[in-house]
């Protein structure tokens, strides 16, 4: 089955700035291995407010996009609230 490519948004808790603090290496760290593993493309939290995260994955289904969330150390830790995973049709690549 050939990789699709997905949209996934995280939400976050109130203060997400503060108490992200202790988790952020490790949440870091585990985004530069699914970039390195092939499955994320971009990532990035969202500017102001910082109070979600959007993320573009290739992946064979939404399956394994929440398999990597489960073990996301900000997901962990319970910063995150609420997550949504689409699958997009690309109409542009770089």
């Amino acid at each position: 089955m050939a990789a699709k490519t997905f949209m996934m948004t995280y939400t976050y808790v109130p203060d997400m700035l503060e108490r992200r603090t202790p988790h952020r290496p490790a949440h870091l760290a585990h985004l530069e291995a699914a970039r390195d593993g092939g499955l994320l493309l971009l990532a990035g939290a969202y500017a102001d407010p910082v109070d979600g995260a959007l993320f573009v994955c290739e992946a064979e289904g939404p399956g394994e996009i929440l398999a990597w969330l489960a073990n996301d150390p900000y997901n962990l830790a319970g910063l995150i609230r609420g997550t949504t995973v689409r699958e997009i049709n690309v109409a542009v690549r770089r």
